[in-house]
């Protein structure tokens, strides 16, 4: 199995990771006209298929009892569960962020359910394995706060025509950033102590609590959606373009990778989970370059939303800064 064994090498992971979780939404916008549900089963599809990849490639490199096959044949049944409950908890999270966002607008789902996560997740984790400064670690979350509400202020300024916020909506968000926090502290049971799992094992089962959750979560959304539109039919899938299913395919690709980049970064020594999970959560911001220079979110935006873009990014830069020199100034 293939592990960081220096720490410049982790914290590449870590920002690939970072990069990859924010990047695998912007798929969406190249299927404007499918459904996200729809989407979704596609975006199951490649993160699972690319957890078996990983899992035969750099988790299978080098052997050793850490390796993909051999670790999962000795890992017992309660850290297989740690894994697949974190992906259910993760999952149902995930479908909660995006209803969210139909209902309250992306100025009020990220902001809260992303910022509530990284809050409750790097607290959690780090209680659970205490690596790092803490005063560089909290101070680092405490900027990239700030920068996800500036963002937020930042799309509220731009969404001039949305004048009420969904109740709704800031319920959905607020338990889709529990729900998300708490999921990653599975993570960290499950690869610790005797018979644990492994990055990429865990990586594994992780998709596979995904996918088994999906069935029933993704369906009942499709039949019952929380926005109020109208359901939506397994017909529409199968009526939809190739080029539809691809970028799907490809979404769930990208947020596996990350996923299994990040795993392996907290399973390294050097690191510790709170550090690998709160770099992995500034994926708000890279969501937010995407938006402001690629999609052009902002082109039309007032003078007072635009002139927040730049102190947030400074935040977030400082912030992240602050996060990844922890493990190096632990006193």
């Amino acid at each position: 199995m293939y592990q960081p064994e220096t720490y410049w090498v982790a914290l590449l992971f870590m920002i690939l990771s970072m990069l990859c979780w924010g990047s695998w939404a912007s798929t969406m916008k190249l299927t404007p006209k499918f459904p996200f549900q729809l989407f979704y089963w596609d975006y199951v599809i490649g993160a699972l298929a690319t957890s078996v990849f990983w899992a035969f490639t750099l988790g299978s490199a080098r052997g050793g009892e850490l390796s993909f096959l051999p670790n999962l044949h000795q890992a017992d049944t309660a850290h297989i569960a740690w894994a697949l409950a974190g992906g259910v908890l993760f999952n149902v999270a995930n479908l909660l962020l995006v209803t969210a966002i139909d209902l309250a607008g992306l100025a009020v789902a990220f902001p809260v359910g992303i910022g509530l996560a990284l809050v409750v997740g790097v607290l959690l984790n780090f209680l659970i394995s205490p690596k790092g400064n803490p005063l560089l670690l909290f101070g680092g979350v405490a900027l990239v706060v700030v920068a996800i509400v500036l963002n937020a202020v930042a799309y509220r300024r731009r969404e001039i025509q949305r004048k009420t916020l969904s109740l709704l909506g800031i319920e959905i968000s607020v338990a889709c950033g529990i729900l998300m926090g708490i999921s990653y502290p599975f993570i960290v049971k499950a690869i610790t102590g005797n018979h644990s799992l492994g990055p990429y094992a865990v990586s594994f089962i992780f998709a596979l609590g995904i996918a088994f959750c999906t069935i029933p979560v993704n369906y009942f959304l499709m039949r019952r959606p929380l926005t109020g539109s109208a359901p939506v039919d397994m017909k529409g899938y199968f009526d939809a373009r190739g080029l539809d299913h691809f970028w799907g395919v490809v979404g769930g690709t990208i947020w596996c990778t990350g996923t299994t980049l990040n795993f392996t970064a907290s399973h390294a020594q050097i690191i510790g989970p709170a550090v690998s999970y709160a770099i992995g959560q500034g994926a708000t911001m890279v969501s937010a370059i995407w938006g402001v220079f690629v999609w052009r979110e902002f082109s039309d935006a007032p003078v007072s939303a635009r002139k927040l873009i730049l102190p947030m990014f400074l935040f977030f830069i400082v912030g992240l800064v602050a996060v990844a020199i922890a493990p190096v100034l632990r006193h």
